[in-house]
């Protein structure tokens, strides 16, 4: 029987041993405050879940998600949105679940941090990858961390900093994504019913906490130090309000470089 929550829907499968997770509001499936505390629950509820041995996680409708609330990200919200995403990552790493993004459409910005923190990903050819944050005048954290651990410094500092897009077969490429098909979804189940079904659920959080324990330290020491210096710092810039500014008003943005 699947759990709905108003902005994710939980569908266990094989007994409970696989969940299909379908996140999504709004066009976009835009990661807001609402929806990653929803997303959040979901990994602390995971966490708890005995036979439960891989999470399939993708976007309601086209698209996988657009990205985190641009106006959140404004300074006089940007702490709580950052720190709200940021618990996020850390019930995902906390939960030691198998976990695996299928990707249709958009997957961009917060969209793709939270596809890069999966174990795996599969993709439409057609899909859109990309971290443009550098766009605003702002820059990704998770990304900062993930990404490189996931490409390699240099192909993950090229999308860091170009604010470029790439699509799947790209993407496949650069080792950003483990399969293309036209039906990521039915991949990533394929992949879980074929791959991981047959071991213990239990056996496999161990190998989970094994394989990632040390990401996991990396990650909580690094995003405590990039913490302050997107709220402290960047968003003292008059840049990084230019650029988001710019973004939501639909207009060119005018830099400053201060």
């Amino acid at each position: 029987m699947s759990e709905t929550h108003s902005l994710v829907n939980v569908e266990p499968l094989e007994g409970g041993a696989i969940w299909r997770v379908t996140f999504g509001g709004a066009k976009g499936n835009i990661l807001d405050a609402a929806l990653v505390a929803e997303l959040t629950a979901v990994f602390h509820q995971a966490a708890a879940e005995r036979d439960l041995k891989a999470v399939v996680l993708e976007g309601r409708g086209p698209h996988f998600s657009f990205g985190a609330s641009v106006e959140e990200h404004l300074p006089q919200h940007a702490a709580v949105m950052l720190l709200g995403f940021h618990d996020l990552f850390r019930a995902i790493f906390q939960a030691s679940v198998v976990t695996i993004a299928a990707v249709r459409g958009a997957c961009l910005g917060g969209g793709l941090e939270l596809a890069t923190a999966c174990h795996r990903i599969y993709a439409a050819s057609d899909a859109k990858f990309g971290q443009p944050e550098i766009t605003l005048g702002v820059f990704a954290p998770v990304a900062s961390v993930l990404l490189v651990e996931r490409l390699g410094r240099a192909r993950a500092e090229d999308l860091l900093f170009s604010g470029r897009t790439v699509d799947g077969e790209n993407a496949l490429a650069m080792g950003l994504v483990d399969g293309i098909d036209q039906d990521p979804s039915a991949a990533a189940l394929d992949f879980a019913r074929e791959r991981l079904l047959a071991h213990s659920a239990s056996s496999l959080r161990f190998a989970v906490r094994a394989a990632r324990g040390g990401l996991a330290e990396r990650f909580q020491s690094e995003i405590s130090r990039l913490e302050p210096l997107y709220l402290d710092e960047l968003m003292a810039s008059q840049d990084a309000v230019e650029g988001l500014k710019a973004f939501i008003e639909k207009r060119k943005a005018s830099w400053s470089n201060a």
